[in-house]
């Protein structure tokens, strides 16, 4: 079984983009890009590049002041390229109709918000350590 990485962030005034505190999507794919990152790091020893995302999809919408966990891992290792897929949850959601501003609930149930799948490559020269999985 491969191994998963996972982020867990709150989404911030700075992270929105439109109004109404909406994130822009595009801040999911910047979180699938860390956690691309960690996955390479912890398999191949190097942070390698991300080559191409062939699937993106937006599920739901990410408010300011919302809890995002993203997770990933690795599905296909070849010589060189590292298949990944990844889904973004959101956990803590901000209730700003609670009464006050800073009112937040816990999801008992994780939203889906974004997944995602794509390839990465760490160069042959640059690879070492063991391969997770």
């Amino acid at each position: 079984m491969m191994e998963e990485v996972l982020i867990r962030l709150r989404m911030s005034e700075h992270d929105a983009h439109y109004a109404g505190g909406l994130v822009n999507g595009s801040r999911m794919l910047d979180l699938f890009g860390d956690v691309a990152t960690e996955l390479l790091i912890r398999s191949d020893g190097d942070e390698g590049l991300f080559v191409a995302y062939d699937n993106v999809v937006f599920k739901a919408p990410v408010y300011a002041g919302d809890f995002i966990e993203a997770r990933g891992r690795i599905v296909k290792i070849g010589n060189t390229s590292r298949r990944m897929e990844f889904v973004a949850t959101k956990v803590i959601a901000l209730e700003p109709n609670a009464g006050h501003d800073s009112a937040a609930t816990v999801l008992l149930e994780p939203i889906v918000v974004c997944i995602a799948s794509g390839t990465c490559m760490v160069p042959k020269e640059k690879q070492r350590g063991e391969k997770i999985g």
